[in-house]
């Protein structure tokens, strides 16, 4: 195996197992290793339901990305029995001059997204399930809602290995040396050759890079599930995915899909960094506080028992955009997916960019957004 490798991918989460298919599929010979079961709940790629939007209050520049991140979403589903992608419409909340309120309507505007601007009452009129505050402003963007990550990693591994990939799980990488153009794997298992390796592992990129790690940290998120009082009110039909930036801070939910309850995540939960073998993935108490503070105010219909919950993980940068570039010390690795928790929507992109990038050297897409040179200049 260790002489016709072309690739070697390290993580097999949602960017990793979009990167094997697109590399199994331009007829790369390609090995992916995973440290834990594929679709696990140690990382940043489980929890039923990912939003995915247009309105990007984060830049406009991702808006491009995620047009295509849409189509090729639609190309994985194809010939499965249920979608992979749920379109609710998507609601961007805050207020005159809040950064998600203001962020999303210039994605709109500057794109030529089809939107609506909402003020309190309008937002509660139509959608019941809201208790918006007086002053509040939303931009409701018709295309948004929201993928279910396990059957999209399952997806896309089902498809890479129908490529010719192959995939080994619970198997841990140790370290890797480069030399002459190749790339020399070390797991618990044993030593694989490639031309390239490819790093998407999440909230233990900082572990397989080292002059990431200055640039990572790996933070603690909770999630949880609320009894509804009223489940017409939360039903996908009714109910848009949202971001909500509010006095009690900026929070992400979902309607009820797949499990009983209303989904509500705050961004920057408790602010705990972490590393990720070590890190509480107990729900306590005072997690349930940090939500329930959204969901009293917000969406009383919503504020029952805390049905279930779960415990996942942001890699955050610095300026919590992406990293994709190669290592600064080592080309023939390609660095790929702290994504600060808004990036599973865009592992369908990226998958194709990193394909084009180990293919190529280049792609048509714009990352300049992503090139590690950005933190080096602020150093300097």
């Amino acid at each position: 195996m260790s002489q016709t490798l072309d690739v070697i991918v390290v993580g097999v989460g949602g960017m990793g197992s979009a990167v094997t298919y697109q590399l199994a599929a331009r007829g790369l010979r390609v090995l992916a290793l995973e440290q834990h079961d594929l679709g696990h709940g140690f990382g940043s790629s489980h929890g039923l339901t990912r939003i995915i939007r247009l309105a990007y209050f984060e830049d406009p520049s991702y808006v491009p990305l995620l047009r295509r991140a849409f189509a090729l979403w639609r190309e994985l589903e194809k010939g499965l029995e249920e979608p992979l992608l749920h379109v609710t419409g998507g609601l961007d909340v805050g207020f005159a001059g809040s950064l998600v309120f203001e962020g999303s309507l210039r994605s709109c505007r500057e794109h030529k997204l089809s939107h609506e601007v909402l003020d309190a009452t309008a937002l509660a009129a139509r959608f019941p399930g809201w208790h918006p505050a007086p002053n509040a402003m939303a931009v409701y963007q018709p295309d948004a809602g929201f993928l279910t990550p396990e059957r999209c990693i399952r997806a896309y591994v089902d498809r890479a290995r129908s490529h010719g990939a192959t995939i080994h799980i619970h198997e841990k990488v140790l370290g890797y040396t480069a030399s002459n153009g190749r790339v020399r794997v070390r797991t618990d298992r044993g030593e694989y050759e490639a031309a390239q390796l490819v790093l998407t592992a999440g909230p233990w990129m900082a572990d397989l890079a080292p002059s990431l790690q200055p640039l990572l940290a790996p933070e603690r998120q909770v999630l949880g599930w609320f009894d509804i009082a009223d489940h017409a009110r939360f039903a996908p039909t009714a109910f848009p995915v949202f971001v909500l930036e509010a006095a009690e801070g900026t929070y992400y939910g979902f309607p009820e899909y797949g499990v009983p309850g209303f989904k509500i995540g705050r961004y920057h939960h408790r602010d705990e960094r972490i590393h990720p073998d070590t890190m509480d993935r107990a729900v306590h108490a005072a997690d349930e506080a940090v939500l329930r503070q959204a969901v009293a105010r917000y969406f009383p219909d919503a504020n029952g028992a805390m049905q279930s919950s779960a415990a996942c993980i942001f890699t955050n940068t610095p300026d919590e955009h992406f990293i994709i570039d190669r290592a600064p010390d080592m080309p023939e690795v390609l660095l790929v997916s702290p994504c600060s928790g808004h990036g599973f929507k865009f592992c369908s992109v990226i998958g194709e960019i990193c394909a084009d990038l180990v293919q190529h050297g280049t792609t048509s897409h714009d990352i300049a957004l992503f090139r590690l040179a950005r933190f080096f200049r602020r150093v300097r």
